[in-house]
């Protein structure tokens, strides 16, 4: 019993220890009441703080914040409530904590600082130090605890103030340095323009300006690189890369590389024209070019690109589906002839619309806008359908309806029935994107991405790939990470699913563990040890895609490793943004993302459902939501939050105003 009684008491006195109160209890902030409790001996701003810093030569810590500030939240927990940290504030430091709502224009002050000296935005939280005078010397947002990820934390931070405050010519050279770093911040602006500037003149260099496309022949979609060029549009208004998408996209659409009877893409076409294609239709090259073709129809509003995205996905569920899984590819041979399946011969055509009682000129309209030629356009007599006008004729619906039809008495070329984690997951996250046209392939998306893992990471343990009925066996690759994440990313963002996110950390940890050895990245965690790379022509690099999750987690989870690691690792690459840029479009896209940062809209899950439709048009191509429990929408970058609003959108005019 007396034991009982002295473990009570133990336990009372070790609460009454972690109970703290500072100054800032009589405040009628709530957002300085939440800090009221802190260990750190907070002053509010005002005469007394400031004459205690002269009085005693202390060094001024100003923390400026506001009540819902996500990570103002994050460094409070991390820092403000830690003990050794707030020893080290209240030992050598006077510390202020201000309300930027309650008083905006000290924070409009020590914003602008902060812009002059960055030469970029801040936000909150903002930190600031000061000498005694209000001389600021070090200026930060959110600074974390602990040293790394890029970043000294405040725990080696505080001691070399301390020493640096000791040494009153050291103390001046650091004001200086401080207020020179404006001009350098101007200097890396100027070097992302111009590595923009640089990547749109390369491709411009491999650009084929009569027909689209960056080579001559063969010429393949390039997914990736139009990708990067729409989001330097969005980013930078560039004009030239625009021109380029804009055609490349339009005549891809409208050519033969196009299936214009059943919908899909070929693989790639053998002629400068995008006519003539080779036939195999691959999961992969469809996923990506559904993505990026919702992309451009949010751009334009263009209906020709929407259609493309729904036919092409009606032809994915139609004939590359089994089960709820996608299957790899189909063959480019038909009973033997290559393309049989899908070209067709004028006469033939001719004579039994004719039959049809189809009058003689509503016969060659469809003819002739579909390009099938009566000398053919293909092999002999045979024309591959491609867009010719861009009015279509009055009974174009019905031509190709017929035209359906006279394709089920044909032999559908061979199917790969291989299931492949990775170009699965391409088809998942380009569903998923295309619920910004129609949301019904949500639900598409989830159905789909449940038999997937059902299938391939049974048990916690991610396959590669199998064959459609048998178990699998082979373990996982670097590329069935990244894709499957890029999935998860992409369905979260959708969704707000939390077993999205949740799945998304554990592969991306367990990637990183598996296929990231000494600061190198490596396609397969076995003894061939074949370094990743960044080579996207045909499919995006996994290497790439995976430092581009790096980036969205850190940013939706507030790991900050991660995006350390992206930064080791473009210090062993990063020599090919300088030398091959325009090879390697989505590792330009990736460093960009690093440069500029994303912005995160924090929110209760309901209003960030509400707000879907409208942050979908936002124009900053770096752009991600995640759900927390704040009544009103917060726009945040990596490390601070720098806008709030309950309406969205002004948060959203708000964000436009920010990136210019």
């Amino acid at each position: 019993m007396q034991k009982i009684f002295f473990l009570i008491v133990l336990s009372i006195l070790l609460r009454a220890e972690q109970h703290y109160t500072n100054f800032l209890i009589k405040e009628h902030s709530p957002y300085l009441q939440q800090h009221a409790h802190n260990p750190v001996n907070w002053y509010p701003w005002g005469k007394e703080a400031f004459e205690k810093a002269k009085k005693e030569h202390k060094l001024i810590f100003l923390s400026i914040g506001y009540s819902t500030c996500h990570w103002c939240h994050v460094m409070e927990e991390e820092s403000f409530t830690d003990v050794s940290v707030a020893k080290l504030l209240n030992d050598d430091f006077i510390s202020i904590k201000v309300d930027r709502e309650q008083y905006p224009q000290i924070d409009k002050k020590y914003q602008e600082i902060y812009r002059d000296v960055y030469g970029k935005r801040g936000g909150w939280p903002l930190s600031i130090f000061m000498t005694l005078d209000k001389e600021v010397f070090f200026m930060g947002t959110y600074i974390p605890k602990e040293e790394g990820y890029g970043s000294k934390g405040l725990l080696s931070l505080l001691p070399s103030f301390v020493v640096l405050n000791a040494d009153t010519s050291a103390l001046k050279e650091a004001i200086e340095k401080h207020k020179k770093k404006k001009s350098q911040n101007s200097l890396q602006l100027d070097r992302n323009d111009k590595l923009v500037s640089r990547v749109v003149s390369e491709i411009a260099k491999q650009y084929d300006a009569r027909n689209g496309g960056f080579a001559i022949h063969p010429k393949f979609p390039e997914s990736s690189k139009l990708d990067l060029l729409l989001d330097i549009v969005r980013l930078t208004g560039n004009q030239k890369a625009w021109d380029m998408a804009e055609v490349t996209f339009k005549k891809m659409a409208q050519s033969g590389l196009y299936d214009q009877v059943n919908g899909g893409f070929f693989r790639y076409t053998i002629d400068s024209e995008w006519k003539i294609p080779h036939f195999e239709k691959m999961l992969y090259s469809n996923a990506e070019l559904i993505a990026v073709y919702v992309k451009m129809y949010e751009m334009t509003r263009d209906t020709l690109y929407k259609k493309v995205v729904e036919e092409s996905i009606a032809e994915m569920e139609k004939h590359y589906m089994q089960e709820g899984i996608y299957l790899s590819a189909s063959d480019a041979d038909s009973d033997g002839e290559e393309g049989g399946y899908f070209i067709y011969e004028y006469l033939e055509l001719k004579s039994a619309l004719k039959k049809q009682g189809w009058k003689a000129q509503e016969i060659e309209d469809v003819l002739r806008y579909m390009g099938i030629e009566e000398d053919g356009n293909i092999d002999g007599e045979f024309s591959q359908p491609h867009i010719t006008r861009e009015k279509p004729p009055v009974r174009l619906e019905a031509f190709k309806s017929y035209l359906q039809k006279v394709s089920t008495k044909r032999t559908f070329p061979f199917i790969d029935k291989k299931i492949n984690t990775a170009w699965n997951a391409m088809m998942i996250k380009a569903l998923f994107e295309a619920s910004k046209i129609d949301k019904q392939y949500v639900s598409l998306a989830n159905r789909r991405m449940n038999a997937l893992l059902k299938l391939m990471y049974p048990e916690g343990v991610l396959y590669h790939q199998t064959l459609l009925g048998k178990p699998p066996t082979q373990k996982a690759l670097l590329e069935d990470y990244a894709f499957l994440i890029d999935a998860l990313i992409a369905g979260y963002e959708r969704t707000y699913n939390n077993k999205y996110l949740k799945l998304a950390q554990l592969l991306t940890d367990k990637a990183i563990d598996t296929f990231y050895k000494e600061k190198r990245w490596y396609l397969s965690d076995d003894s061939i040890m074949a370094e990743a790379d960044f080579d996207d022509r045909y499919y995006t690099s996994s290497l790439s895609v995976m430092l581009n999750n790096l980036l969205r987690m850190a940013s939706l989870t507030d790991t900050l490793k991660y995006r350390a690691i992206v930064k080791d690792t473009f210090i062993n690459i990063g020599g090919i943004l300088q030398t091959n840029p325009e090879s390697a479009s989505k590792l330009v896209h990736t460093f960009l993302r690093l440069e500029e940062g994303d912005i995160i809209i924090h929110a209760k899950r309901e209003k960030l459902h509400i707000a879907q439709s409208k942050l979908d048009k936002v124009e900053y191509p770096f752009l991600l939501s995640a759900v927390e429990e704040s009544d009103e929408y917060l726009a945040c970058k990596t490390t601070m939050c720098f806008a709030h609003d309950k309406n969205i959108t002004k948060l959203i005019e708000k964000i436009n105003e920010a990136v210019k």
